[in-house]
């Protein structure tokens, strides 16, 4: 083991039996925490259906309706690596009830909106309780649960819940919106996180280091406004263009600022993020085949939702009920991916599920405009969220394994920060592919013409993210 950690090799022996059984408190530390990754996951699309009610009900002009989801994805991408190194230095525990506090206070203030203003500072609010979050939860959950196939569990159970509730959020939002009100796309959050906040106290245990070092100011604020750059820079691109000059001055400024942060950590006392974590090819390969996880199933669903409602003419909601069996295969991955990895190796699993989402996504490029073409669509999503999960377990595992638990915040707000940014970064790039393919004013073949391109890069992409595995061999000697 000394060796896997010096080198970051994620291959590992496996636990003896006696140690892969859960106990009664760790089954009610896992329900909570999943409850609270699977409610944030939920946010990331439960807005998307309800947009057009939400503008239409508070007078917003077409053109900010962006900022909705821009909002969230600033402060939820900008603030997570922060939060993530803050939650090692002053308490997981601490950080992740202040962080469900604020996530229902903000969603009760966002139902109770009566103005464009007041929903935006909500979704920003909401953005970061999810920086604070989801790396604290992650961090106490690898710290509650010894590496190896107890973790692997909770990982894979994790990734599953997570994923599902980022289609489930379409599915949630347009019913919620449809049957009562857009407003409950936000009180949904509150008794959830409520129950949340009740019981987390009595079952999970405060997890930080003995020593506080300083925090790392100079580190913290070129990281965050690089990355508040960046992401701006992405979504600025997704609407007016990838030759937009502010879209590329943002993403000028946000490389910039990155650099800048890789210079002060290498000559900060206390860093951000420690230089030698970044050189592990377990964090380093393992947040690329992340980030092209993240990247290439969340543009997809984006991809298919145009399909669906663009070529076969379904409805807002029948899309979003289409994606059903997408959260099926995702559950069926997270539940299995564990045994998988105790198996073959979290490397080999990394590439069978890079092979299965790549094939499942090429396999799209059969579709049709007739609606016989929907019984493909399923199969293929659903065979394709299974592959997916096991590339997101597997990237779980890999980034989290062989840091010691002082650490593992840093780890959880690096792995996060990746989420993050691929969830972003997908949808403008495949976005700019079909539009830049069907034309100003495409007809039907001309935008399934569009989605074939996209979808061909979705594909191309994943065998990128498998080629990427095989920097995580475990070095000589």
């Amino acid at each position: 083991m000394a060796t896997a950690e010096a080198t970051g090799t994620v291959e590992r022996p496996q636990q003896a039996s006696g140690t892969s059984r859960l106990t009664s408190r760790q089954r009610v530390v896992l329900v909570v925490l999943l409850v609270a990754q699977f409610m944030l996951a939920v946010d990331f699309s439960i807005l998307n259906v309800a947009l057009p009610a939400i503008g239409a009900g508070l007078g917003f002009p077409l053109g900010d309706l962006q900022w909705i989801g821009t909002a969230f994805a600033l402060s939820a991408a900008g603030f997570t690596l922060l939060f993530g190194r803050v939650a090692d230095l002053f308490g997981r525990r601490r950080l992740f009830l202040l962080g469900l506090a604020l996530l229902g206070a903000s969603s009760l203030a966002g139902g109770l909106a009566t103005g464009p203003a007041v929903l935006i500072a909500a979704r920003v609010a909401q953005g970061l309780a999810t920086a604070a979050v989801t790396p604290a939860g992650l961090a106490l959950l690898t710290t509650s649960f010894p590496e190896g196939p107890l973790r692997d569990r909770a990982l894979g159970l994790n990734g599953a819940l997570m994923s599902a509730g980022f289609t489930a959020g379409a599915v949630l939002g347009g019913v919620l919106t449809d049957l009562l009100s857009w407003r409950w796309a936000f009180f949904v959050n509150v008794p959830v996180a409520l129950g949340v906040l009740l019981i987390a106290p009595g079952v999970i245990r405060e997890s930080r280091p003995d020593a506080r070092p300083r925090l790392d100011l100079p580190g913290a604020l070129s990281v965050t406004l690089g990355l508040l750059s960046l992401v701006y820079g992405l979504t600025r691109a997704g609407l007016a263009g990838w030759g937009d000059p502010l879209a590329l001055g943002a993403l000028g400024l946000g490389a910039a600022l990155l650099l800048v942060f890789h210079a002060v950590e290498r000559r900060a006392p206390a860093p951000l993020v420690p230089v030698a974590v970044l050189r592990r090819r377990s964090v380093v390969w393992g947040n690329l085949a992340g980030l092209i996880a993240f990247l290439t199933e969340t543009s997809l669903v984006f991809l298919l939702t145009l399909y669906l409602q663009e070529v076969l003419d379904f409805s807002a909601l029948a899309a979003g009920l289409s994606f059903g069996v997408l959260g099926l295969g995702t559950v069926l991955g997270g539940a299995t991916a564990a045994r998988l990895i105790a198996a073959t190796g979290t490397r080999a699993t990394l590439v069978v599920g890079g092979l299965v989402q790549a094939a499942a996504t090429a396999a799209l490029l059969l579709l049709g405009q007739g609606q016989s073409s929907l019984w493909l669509l399923l199969a293929a999503t659903f065979v394709g969220g299974v592959g997916n999960m096991f590339v997101i377990v597997g990237f779980m595992v890999t980034a989290t394994s062989g840091l010691p638990d002082h650490e593992q915040g840093l780890a959880t707000g690096l792995a996060t920060m990746t989420q993050q940014i691929g969830i972003t970064l997908g949808t403008p790039v495949m976005s700019a592919i079909v539009a830049a393919r069907a034309g100003g004013a495409p007809s039907v073949p001309a935008v399934l013409d569009g989605i074939a391109l996209a979808v061909l890069v979705n594909a191309a992409l994943v065998l990128v993210g498998v080629l990427a595995t095989a920097f995580l061999r475990p070095r000589e000697g």
